[in-house]
């Protein structure tokens, strides 16, 4: 979509930002959302010390979203050179040059709504009326807090008592920030809830059990008067059997299954949405030479041997900051960030003679090419991955088992 196209969104002082769910990159910002971020980025912002969402990845949203669920996130942004939570709403969107696009729209601030304490310090539960046949037979853990007494527990039903570990007495002589991973940080976070219209959409917390043991939870909250009490009721699910079938899928998603290596998907974002734009970097592209012969005379199981083996050298001569990807069969590309060229062929120089001295018993030695290339100012990834692929094909062309550079 042509970037005239978002100049409408300029003329609104709601903070708006368009962002590409699959690499994370901020596509559009209007001039009141850059004013927002001052100069943090996107991930600083969802991450930082009084951010809450339901969901880590953006494109875990995108079937919810096409289901219509409402979903807010909080993020963390400077306000006044003092750091304050900043409730954002989601929406998916569709243009012809971007797809699906997510948009996250600020929330304009408001005074809390029906939720300063009245008699809540001498609150007392009751055993009938609608209120408490739903609180106390409901399976879902559910908690009853005073906000306005620093998220005072001052209920908790049966489930609840069974998920945390504590007797009633217990649970209600404790604050939210004391069963919560963010301790005292998640306050000025309920007073942001306690903003929203009807409370807020599900968040994602880790919550600290009886037991010292953490679960993931997703929590519902929103304003409620009992009994003359005005009041939060918070309802807890337990994700935590989610949110591993959710990090198994995402490390499957990110990583080649037979080296373990980051895959060719993890090059193209970690390039385009991690590295800045201006942050100069070099590239080897690795080739394993007559790879095809030992797969022919071994093996094909020998020659995953022979792969796997290589992946492991390949992280074992990398720095700490470097980042290596199976590209593909038995190509491998290192990503060398803030790295020279000479450096870059260095390093290059190191991994071809570890290669040549790996010993797999019943194989021969084998060796590797290396094309090796500095990113040019205003270089695209793929003008530099050509540079780099074609420093490779000369390295073979070459006689293999060499070091070139474009």
């Amino acid at each position: 979509m042509p970037q005239h196209e978002f100049d409408a969104l300029n003329l609104i002082q709601t903070p708006v930002w368009v962002i590409s769910p699959a690499s994370e990159r901020i596509i559009f910002a209007n001039a009141t959302a850059i004013e927002v971020m001052g100069k943090s980025t996107l991930d600083e912002m969802r991450s930082g010390n009084y951010s809450a969402s339901a969901q880590t990845s953006l494109s875990l949203y995108v079937p919810d979203l096409k289901n219509s669920r409402e979903i807010v996130e909080i993020w963390t942004v400077c306000r006044d050179a003092n750091l304050a939570p900043f409730s954002c709403r989601v929406t998916l969107a569709d243009f012809a040059s971007h797809g699906e696009v997510i948009v996250f729209e600020g929330i304009a601030p408001g005074a809390p709504t029906g939720l300063k304490a009245s008699r809540s310090a001498s609150y007392q539960r009751k055993k009938q009326g609608f209120y408490a046949r739903f609180f106390f037979t409901n399976t879902a853990p559910m908690l009853l807090i005073d906000p306005a007494r620093e998220g005072q527990i001052v209920d908790a039903n049966l489930a609840a008592l069974n998920f945390y570990g504590y007797s009633h007495d217990e649970m209600c002589s404790k604050h939210t920030w004391e069963i919560n991973a963010l301790g005292r940080d998640i306050l000025p976070i309920m007073t942001e809830i306690a903003r929203l219209p009807g409370g807020h959409k599900p968040l994602n917390f880790v919550h600290r059990l009886a037991d010292g043991t953490t679960r993931h939870v997703q929590t519902y909250a929103g304003p409620i008067e009992i009994y003359g009490d005005k009041l939060m009721l918070c309802i807890v699910h337990d994700i935590t059997e989610q949110k591993r079938l959710e990090l198994e899928l995402e490390q499957a998603a990110q990583h080649d299954a037979m080296t373990g290596l980051l895959n060719r998907r993890q090059f193209y974002t970690i390039t385009e949405s991690q590295l800045p734009t201006q942050q100069q970097f070099s590239l080897l592209l690795v080739d394993t030479d007559r790879f095809k012969s030992i797969n022919d005379v071994f093996g094909h199981l020998k020659g995953d041997e022979v792969l796997v083996s290589l992946a492991r050298t390949l992280e074992a001569c990398i720095r700490t900051e470097d980042y290596v990807f199976r590209w593909g069969g038995e190509e491998f590309a290192i990503l060398l960030p803030r790295t020279p060229l000479e450096t870059a062929m260095q390093i290059a120089e190191t991994i071809r003679v570890a290669v040549s001295r790996i010993a797999i018993p019943g194989l021969p030695r084998f060796t590797v090419s290396i094309g090796v290339a500095r990113r040019e100012q205003s270089e695209s990834i793929d003008e530099l991955f050509k540079r780099v692929d074609d420093a490779l094909y000369r390295a073979k062309n070459e006689g293999r088992n060499k070091v070139l550079a474009a």
